[in-house]
């Protein structure tokens, strides 16, 4: 704001324009995923099936992340005879989105049934780098089949489309893909 003070007016000064309506990183994101989309990434034909009987599993994510903790705590209560690879990545900041690629093409060399790339809830620069395309593009390049479970269940990021399995956050992401093992005893315990 500046005063023109022998009038007494004042000015405004515009240093930043936005579309009405639409943030910045809300255009970014629609731009991203038509391009996406164009190019097959979304493609259901092309999605992988998660398998039934995991044995080996890799989590993709901060190791000392509460989304970590929690899918570990859910894998003990559910299948404890699981073997679960850790691969730490950053899961926000400036470098993430490439780490987290990284993380994923290393965690596909690693002969698991199943990755999941997982971050909990936050804000949408929190989670941006989930809407990254060179996230993207390391999902779709996956021969592993890949779940998705970022954020909260409102929030929709980009490599939620790409992936084989979206999860609506990183517990449900391992109550999806893993059996209960108190079921299945329960179930034997009727025969």
């Amino acid at each position: 704001v500046g005063v023109y003070t022998p009038r007494g007016e004042y000015q405004f000064y515009a240093v930043h324009i936005e579309p009405y309506g639409k943030g910045a990183l809300a255009l970014a994101y629609e731009q991203l995923k038509e391009r996406l989309k164009a190019k097959g990434y979304f493609d259901a034909q092309r999605k992988k099936n998660i398998p039934k009987h995991i044995k080996k599993i890799a989590l993709v994510t901060a190791k000392e992340s509460a989304a970590l903790h929690d899918m570990l705590k859910i894998i003990e209560q559910r299948w404890p005879l699981l073997e679960v690879v850790i691969v730490d990545t950053l899961v926000q900041g400036d470098q993430a989105a490439v780490q987290i690629a990284n993380a994923l093409h290393y965690s596909d060399s690693l002969s698991v049934d199943v990755v999941v790339v997982a971050r909990g809830g936050g804000s949408a620069e929190d989670l941006w780098s989930f809407n990254e395309e060179v996230v993207a593009d390391a999902i779709f390049t996956m021969q592993t089949p890949i779940v998705s479970a970022v954020g909260h269940e409102v929030d929709v990021m980009i490599s939620d489309f790409v992936a084989d399995l979206r999860a609506p956050t990183p517990s449900a992401a391992i109550e999806m893909i893993l059996p209960d093992v108190r079921e299945i005893l329960y179930t034997l315990g009727e025969i």
